[in-house]
C-alpha cells in the first residue's frame, strides 16, 4: 500500500485558524465566573438513545497530558503540552462525521462542556450531542515516576461520571509479572468496573502487558500470545462484565487475540507514528480479524498525525470502522476530507 509523505507535502492543521484564541481564553473566565456552568451543561446535554449507531465506536483519547506524556516522539517532547493545539485538535476530531465521542480527563472534558455552552449560547449547534462522553478514571502513574505502575485512580469517578450525564469510564492498568504491585492496579480496576455497572454506564478497560526496560521505565509486551491471556483475564473482571469494552493493543494474528473474548473489542493507536497510513492499514486489518473487533480508541495517531489535518485522518479511521473501507479505500476519503470546515469557530475570531 502507498503510504503518505505527510511531512513533506501538507502543511499541516493550523490551530490558530481552526479554534480561535478568543474562544480558548474565554474558558478561564468561565472557570472563574461561573463553575456551576460546566454541571449544568452536561446534565442538559442530549445523549444518543444507545451506545452504539452501528454495533462500531470511534473514540478519540484526549487523556494522555494527564499522566505526564507529552510527547510526540524524540524531536517533540512537549508536542502534547500546549492546551489550545491539544484542544483545537481535539474538537477537530469531534467534529468529523463518523466520530461517535471522545475520551479525556477530567479537566479536558470540562472544557470541552464550557467550549460546548460558549458556542451554544452565541447561537451555533451542540457539539456534544449525541456524542459519546468517556471520562479517564486512573491516571495516577505518572510517566517516568518509580512505582508508576500502581496506576491509582485519581481522575473521575463512577458516581461523578453519572451526576455528568456521561456514558462510561475509561480505566488500564499495566501488568509485570516480576512487580507484585500490578495486582493492587488489577484489583482497583475490578472495583472500578463494577461501580461502573452499578451505575448503568459503560467499562472501556485497557489490560497492558508490560516490561522494564533497562534505562527505566516499560515497554509495552504486544505479542499475541500476552495479548490473548490479557484480554482473557481483563474480561474476567467486576462483578459483571454486561457493559464492558476491553481496549487492545493490534498484533498481526489479531484473529487469536479476539478468540479470547466474547466482549467487544476496540483497538488502541499507540505511540505516535511517522506515517498515517500505518495505522490505517492495522486498523483495517483488525475490523477484518473477528466479529467482536467493534472500533477504536485512538488518540495520538489521528490528533497529532505528523503534518496531518486531524480531520482528514480521522475520517479515514472512521471509514474503516462505520463503512468497511479498505485502507487504500481510506486514503482517498483522507484526501477529501483535507481542510474541510475550517470556519466552525470562525464568529469568535
Amino acid at each position: 500500500m502507498a503510504s503518505i509523505a505527510c511531512r513533506e507535502e501538507r502543511p499541516g492543521f493550523r490551530a490558530e485558524e481552526y479554534f480561535p484564541r478568543r474562544l480558548f481564553e474565554a474558558i478561564t473566565d468561565v472557570r472563574v465566573d461561573k463553575p456551576e456552568s460546566i454541571l449544568e451543561e452536561a446534565q442538559n446535554r442530549l445523549r444518543r438513545p444507545r451506545l452504539t449507531l452501528d454495533g462500531k465506536l470511534v473514540i478519540l483519547a484526549t487523556d494522555h497530558p494527564g499522566r505526564r506524556v507529552t510527547g510526540l516522539g524524540p524531536d517533540d517532547p512537549l508536542g502534547m503540552g500546549n492546551r489550545h493545539s491539544y484542544m483545537a485538535r481535539g474538537l477537530r476530531v469531534l467534529t468529523t462525521p463518523g466520530c461517535d465521542g471522545i475520551m479525556g480527563t477530567t479537566d479536558f472534558m470540562e472544557d470541552l462542556l464550557i467550549v460546548n455552552a460558549l458556542v451554544r449560547q452565541a447561537g451555533g449547534a451542540s457539539l456534544l450531542d449525541d456524542k459519546v462522553l468517556i471520562g479517564c478514571m486512573n491516571r495516577g502513574g505518572h510517566a517516568g515516576v518509580e512505582g508508576e505502575i500502581d496506576d491509582r485512580f485519581t481522575c473521575f469517578t463512577a458516581r461523578q461520571l453519572k451526576n455528568l450525564n456521561f456514558d462510561g469510564g475509561k480505566l488500564m492498568y499495566r501488568l509485570d509479572p516480576e512487580d507484585e504491585r500490578s495486582i493492587k492496579a488489577i484489583s482497583d480496576c475490578a472495583q472500578a468496573v463494577t461501580e461502573l455497572y452499578r451505575e448503568n454506564l459503560y467499562a472501556f478497560l485497557e489490560p497492558m502487558s508490560v516490561r522494564r526496560k533497562k534505562d527505566g521505565g516499560y515497554e509495552t509486551v504486544k505479542t499475541v500470545e500476552e495479548l490473548q491471556r490479557d484480554a482473557g483475564a481483563a474480561a474476567a473482571l467486576g462483578e459483571s462484565s454486561a457493559r464492558t469494552f476491553l481496549k487492545l493493543s493490534y498484533a498481526e494474528g489479531y484473529e487469536r487475540v479476539a478468540q479470547a473474548t466474547t466482549l467487544p473489542i476496540l483497538m488502541l493507536g499507540g505511540p505516535p507514528r511517522e506515517d498515517p497510513s500505518l495505522t490505517l492499514r492495522d486498523f483495517a486489518a483488525g475490523m477484518r480479524a473477528a466479529a467482536n473487533v467493534r472500533g477504536v480508541m485512538v488518540g495520538r495517531n489521528v490528533a497529532f498525525a505528523p503534518q496531518e489535518d486531524p480531520r482528514a485522518v480521522a475520517a479515514a479511521v472512521c471509514g474503516i470502522v462505520h463503512k468497511g473501507l479498505t485502507a487504500e479505500e481510506s486514503l482517498q476519503r483522507l484526501a477529501a476530507e483535507r481542510d474541510k470546515e475550517m470556519d466552525l469557530f470562525a464568529q469568535w475570531r
